[in-house]
């Protein structure tokens, strides 16, 4: 008999995360990046001491997409054969798939369930695709599952990091780094025809909003190099 997922598994992949939190719509920083595993929702560093006794997971954000640190979610799950991906010098996990704006032609390494274009030796893109593939299969997803343990996932990582008083608003973040945005660490795989896509899909939108702010300034430039003159020509002696 199949195992049917958890209920935080399910939720993991089917929360909202980044919204602003309803019940503290007028307070600072009260975006919903961390996960509780024991309530199966998404929760702001304001809702934390209320979840004090239960099992934390932090989510952060790459492109518009939530990543979870691979470390943590190991611990969780089996994520063999997931493409992690390193930024900001950690390794991290997609939660679930993510559209494509291109396809590529030509035999290439790709994702089980929505056919992304992977790395070797790895067969899903993200943790939904691994998932959504063995239910399909009819595979027994207790096999990768692992027992909770709350001490790895204790309130106390975050007990270091205030969300109340003044001065606390301003200049603590109960999670560092929550939002990447270095797609330069992103290195792409080629396909046989030459475009490079894979990694560097997920950072294509930052690059257009870079080539976007330079418009002005690039242009600028290249007029004034346009309008030099060229070297001076005398009229033949006579």
């Amino acid at each position: 008999m199949v195992a049917e997922k958890p209920a935080w598994l399910e939720g993991l992949m089917g929360e909202t995360f980044f919204g602003v939190c309803g019940a503290h719509e007028s307070r600072r920083k009260n975006e919903k990046n961390v996960f509780c595993l024991l309530c199966c929702l998404s929760i702001c560093p304001h809702c934390l001491p209320s979840h004090r006794s239960h099992p934390l997971l932090q989510v952060r954000r790459y492109v518009y997409h939530d990543v979870v640190r691979l470390g943590d979610l190991e611990k969780l799950i089996e994520c063999s054969y997931i493409q992690p991906y390193t930024i900001n010098g950690a390794k991290v996990i997609f939660l679930n798939q993510r559209p494509q704006s291109r396809s590529c032609k030509g035999s290439a390494n790709i994702c089980f369930t929505c056919d992304r274009i992977l790395q070797e030796p790895f067969h899903f893109c993200s943790l939904s695709c691994k998932v959504d593939h063995m239910v399909d299969q009819g595979e027994d997803l207790s096999t990768i599952l692992h027992r909770i343990d709350e001490s790895d996932f204790a309130f106390s990582q975050f007990e270091g990091l205030r969300v109340d008083g003044p001065e606390s608003m301003e200049d603590d973040q109960i999670t560092p780094n929550s939002i990447l945005e270095d797609p330069l660490q992103y290195k792409g795989s080629s396909c046989s025809n030459g475009s490079t896509i894979g990694n560097s899909q997920v950072s294509s939108d930052v690059v257009r909003k870079k080539k976007k702010g330079s418009g002005f300034l690039g242009g600028i430039v290249l007029s004034l190099n346009n309008k030099r003159k060229g070297a001076p020509q005398r009229a033949p002696l006579s």
